[in-house]
């Protein structure tokens, strides 16, 4: 099991357990990985991100391998750069919707897709070993990579009907989260001829608006803006810009499971027979979508490293996790926040239905999730009891507990924070909600022991 990647690259409290020492001695592990350039850098706008380019670009330089700085991009505008302009890899450097104290690195492979859990231990395996390249025949050299934002935003294009979504004039809300989206999707609405109406457009590391992870709970300012300007859609991304929680044009804020939904039956329209891959997390409903359309849903552990490099050697059209990542195979099977948008604007467009419209015609669903504070070192003692209480459950990744197959709880630690997830769906609401209160409970009563 990996002891630095987490669920979703590496990230640390900056300066605290993610020094600049570290950085720099992961960062000539990761390049001895890739084991020749060029590599493409990015980040997010945390404040200490432009610090901590500096740190890997001159780590890469001393091992021999060039690279280039992009400077400010999403995740997936890196990701798609670097499978499109040639690159042997890439390093973005970002905590995605960890707070403002965290930063991380993530790398993705010269395929413009994260890493595979294999190659994250071989990693690991040089980092600890200090086996990384050394006496290079010549220094590297870093340079500026300008062309990635419109690289990654013409990718889009190329997957959507431009001219029929031109013609709509949607009003679109971008919640921004004063993350690194900013620098990408409001130029993309704006060539799509979208009246574009912007929250929180300003990028800040300190994610004053709402935070950087999108929750029901902190979007009341994107609904009430989509409401306030009688708007088509709204979204809003999270730190890093690749992932996306959608509101209606009625202000209702939409699960990831029910945008997921919504955007596997649309695709699935022109493309039957394909393959769709998920977490063990997600709601059941996706099985009865892709049952419409002859095709077949692939279950993996929580992550999108685990949904991504599934989705690689399968072909698979379609992944999507709960938490609003979705990936489409024929751009990149990556989250893309922006790729997303286009995808539902696409979506809008061809049906001439409002999405509130669009979501009541979907199967019911009920499902929520929530987070308990969790030492790392209790971990294990709570999955064991529950393991004793329910011997017959799926132990894939935490423990899946399921009461019927309409009913059942997930639980989980975090890779990115000291805290348990727990996941529920239920056949109606009153259930849901009896089932989290009354795992939560269990969960709360077991770590404390």
């Amino acid at each position: 099991m990996a002891k630095f990647f987490g669920t979703n690259g590496i990230r640390g409290v900056f300066s605290d357990d993610f020094t600049l020492e570290f950085v720099h001695d992961m960062t000539l592990a990761i390049g001895t990985y890739f084991e020749c350039g060029p590599v493409l850098i990015g980040y997010d706008g945390r404040e200490s991100s432009p610090i901590v380019c500096k740190v890997v670009s001159a780590a890469l330089n001393s091992i021999g391998i060039d690279c280039n700085v992009a400077g400010i991009i999403p995740t997936p505008c890196l990701e798609f750069a670097v499978k499109t302009l040639g690159y042997s890899g890439g390093i973005m450097i970002t905590a995605s919707h960890n707070p403002p104290q965290y930063n991380g690195i993530k790398p993705a492979a010269k395929d413009g897709v994260e890493i595979s859990r294999e190659d994250e231990l071989i990693i690991e395996n040089i980092y600890m070993n200090k086996n990384w390249i050394t006496n290079p025949s010549k220094w590297g050299t870093t340079g500026i990579e300008n062309r990635t934002i419109d690289t990654y935003i013409d990718g889009i294009f190329s997957h959507i009907d431009s001219t029929l979504i031109e013609s709509k004039k949607f009003r679109v809300v971008l919640d921004l989260g004063n993350g690194a989206q900013a620098v990408s999707a409001p130029t993309f609405c704006k060539k799509l001829q979208c009246e574009t109406f912007l929250v929180n457009e300003n990028i800040d590391g300190n994610f004053p608006g709402r935070g950087s992870e999108p929750t029901p709970e902190n979007l009341s300012l994107l609904s009430q803006t989509v409401i306030e300007n009688n708007a088509d859609v709204g979204i809003a991304f999270d730190g890093d810009g690749d992932r996306s929680i959608f509101c209606d044009n009625k202000g209702n804020i939409l699960t990831g499971d029910k945008s997921a939904l919504l955007l596997t039956q649309h695709i699935l329209k022109k493309n039957p027979n394909s393959l769709v891959v998920t977490c063990l997390n997600s709601g059941s409903n996706i099985e009865k979508i892709t049952e419409k359309f002859n095709s077949k849903v692939i279950r993996t552990k929580v992550g999108s490293v685990e949904v991504s490099r599934k989705m690689v050697p399968i072909d698979a059209l379609i992944g999507f996790e709960e938490n609003g990542g979705f990936m489409y195979g024929k751009h990149n099977q990556v989250r893309d926040g922006c790729m997303t948008l286009g995808l539902m604007l696409d979506l809008l467009a061809t049906s001439g239905k409002t999405l509130s419209d669009e979501i009541s015609l979907l199967p019911p669903s009920f499902t929520t999730k929530d987070k308990v504070p969790c030492p790392s070192e209790k971990v294990s003692g709570l999955i064991s009891s529950l393991k004793e209480e329910f011997p017959n459950s799926d132990l894939t990744d935490g423990i899946k507990i399921t009461i019927d197959p309409k009913n059942w709880v997930m639980i989980r630690p975090s890779g990115t924070e000291p805290i348990v997830r727990i996941y529920a769906e239920a056949e109606s609401q009153e259930k849901l909600d009896s089932l989290m209160s009354e795992y939560l409970k269990k969960v709360k009563t077991t770590i404390s022991r």
